[in-house]
């Protein structure tokens, strides 16, 4: 994506537990503000940077950051962002989100067997002290005070108009972004890209898969011509029309789930 109508996606890459892993942040600006949308794993301040950079965008306008939900690789450079600033950036989140990301309840996904599996899935040549590294910041990961809730359908006024949507199921307080001016849905976690495509989310990754499919209605009523997942990067081949189909893919989803949870209360009675 260019720059136009003042919204970048960002790329951002890193070997992730024996693999790369990219991320695709998104930033907004006007002529008063730098808003970025979620703020990466820990450590990855600098490729922020660069990624800036290459833009054109000066990493200290940044002044607003809206952080879509709780997960690691949306939360985890927000002390580091906060940090390198010369002044204190607005946070945004919804309010079921806010006491995951200011630490004051442990990351909902970060089970004490979740870290077992993370750590264990590290390639046996990573150091002992990476590998203990690793596993301090699954068991306390970074966290920030928030200074705004985010209503669901609210308008913000900043960058042209930005619409909050909730999207919950991926995670309880989830949400996506509506950018007019450009016609852009910043998905966050509700959909992803997968080659090429654009997709549900992954059930695995959801704390609610089913409210996750419910979700996708809530997208219908916005004139989408861009989507940008945060894995996945960019879909922009009729974004309406694919989103329509995916909301009857959750449909039917839902509908089977019920049909087998029906099956299995017959199946149970006396």
């Amino acid at each position: 994506m260019q720059q136009n109508n003042g919204i970048q996606l960002l790329t951002i890459s890193a070997e992730m537990m024996g693999k790369t892993e990219t991320i695709y942040p998104t930033v907004l600006w006007d002529e008063e503000n730098v808003l970025l949308i979620d703020a990466g794993y820990p450590g990855q301040l600098p490729l922020l940077k660069v990624e800036l950079e290459r833009f054109g965008i000066p990493f200290d306008k940044v002044n607003r950051i809206i952080v879509t939900h709780q997960d690691l690789d949306h939360i985890g450079g927000l002390p580091t962002i906060t940090a390198a600033l010369p002044h204190k950036p607005e946070i945004y989140a919804s309010a079921l989100e806010i006491p995951y990301i200011q630490g004051e309840r442990r990351l909902l996904k970060i089970t004490d067997a979740a870290i077992e599996l993370a750590v264990g899935s590290l390639p046996p040549e990573v150091p002992a002290e990476w590998r203990a590294a690793f596993r301090r910041t699954l068991e306390h990961p970074p966290s920030a005070p928030v200074d705004s809730v985010l209503e669901y359908g609210t308008l913000l006024p900043y960058c042209g108009g930005i619409d909050v949507i909730g999207t919950h199921g991926h995670t309880p307080g989830h949400i996506s972004l509506y950018h007019r001016p450009s016609k852009t849905l910043i998905a966050a976690d509700s959909l992803r890209v997968v080659d090429g495509q654009l997709q549900l989310p992954d059930p695995d990754l959801c704390s609610d898969f089913r409210q996750a499919c419910l979700s996708i209605a809530a997208l219908i009523p916005f004139d989408i011509e861009t989507v940008i997942c945060y894995h996945g990067g960019i879909f922009a081949e009729l974004a309406n029309e694919r989103i329509r189909q995916l909301a009857c893919e959750a449909e039917a989803i839902i509908q089977s789930s019920l049909n087998a949870s029906d099956f299995e209360n017959a199946a149970s009675r006396p």
